[in-house]
């Protein structure tokens, strides 16, 4: 299957052309943000709603001054969220803030340090959002059986860590990732550790339908260029799980067999 004949990902009954989702933490400034999105050829763009103005603070410019949610879809988050309680307010918050938007991004932590996933406060809280019509898309540990616990609980994309967030360390435990794709009927979506192009791009060849990333591209020394990195290497990846590589083989197998061969 070519690149022209891939479906687009799908998020709650919603198309999209690229398959990277990027954040809007840790830039200079909105206007780095918006070059950076730019540059990744995004259409979906997370936003702490603890962290980052979309008109809740009057006396500060807002994010969607610079980021049109006419052009971009706006995907509010619960970072810093440590309980479902907190989770479910913040996205309350933010339909109320987006006028009735009903997609987010739930993530529980557990603790400041590792910023891994709390599953307990994470499950309880996807149960409330969901029965209260919100589209979740979940942040999670790579467990498959909790993946597809929270995909059971009805949340429309199901994102497990690659590494801890922020970490930059990449793929981790690839061999999860893959138990998570075989047994999920909703979007897998690679969450947090991505560090480098090679790291999306991996995750991509295992068969993840996106990647979302913030600090590999924020914290990057030139971070509309890596934004560009970032595109072509989710594009790659996408094509090369396409394409079916080679097996691996544990002996050499020449380039040009000699088979047939004239002498």
């Amino acid at each position: 299957m070519s690149l022209n004949q891939d479906k687009p990902l799908v998020v709650a009954g919603v198309e999209y052309q690229s398959r990277l989702i990027i954040g809007s933490g840790k830039y200079k400034d909105f206007e780095e943000n918006l070059s950076a999105l730019e540059a990744s050829a995004a259409e979906m763009i997370t936003v702490a709603i603890r962290r980052v103005n979309l008109g809740q603070n009057k006396d500060e410019p807002s994010l969607l001054e610079v980021i049109s949610p006419e052009r971009y879809t706006i995907l509010p988050n619960t970072a810093g969220c440590y309980t479902a309680e907190d989770a479910v307010r913040t996205c309350r918050m933010a339909r109320e803030l987006l006028d009735g938007h009903k997609l987010v991004k739930l993530e529980v932590l557990g603790d400041q340090k590792t910023l891994y996933p709390n599953v307990t406060e994470t499950l309880a809280a996807a149960e409330i959002l969901v029965a209260d019509g919100f589209d979740v898309m979940v942040y999670t540990s790579d467990d498959p059986l909790v993946a597809k616990r929270l995909e059971e609980i009805g949340c429309v994309a199901v994102m497990p860590l690659g590494a801890p967030i922020g970490s930059g360390l990449g793929i981790r435990n690839p061999y999860n990732i893959r138990m998570i794709l075989e047994n999920a009927s909703v979007p897998i979506i690679v969450d947090a550790g991505v560090g480098t192009a090679s790291d999306a791009s991996i995750a991509m060849e295992l068969g993840c339908d996106g990647v979302l990333m913030n600090t590999a591209i924020a914290e990057a020394q030139n971070p509309v260029l890596m934004a560009s990195a970032m595109k072509k290497a989710v594009e790659s990846g996408r094509e090369a799980f396409l394409a079916g590589r080679m097996p691996r083989r544990l002996y050499a197998s020449a380039s040009s067999p000699i088979d047939g061969t004239f002498f």
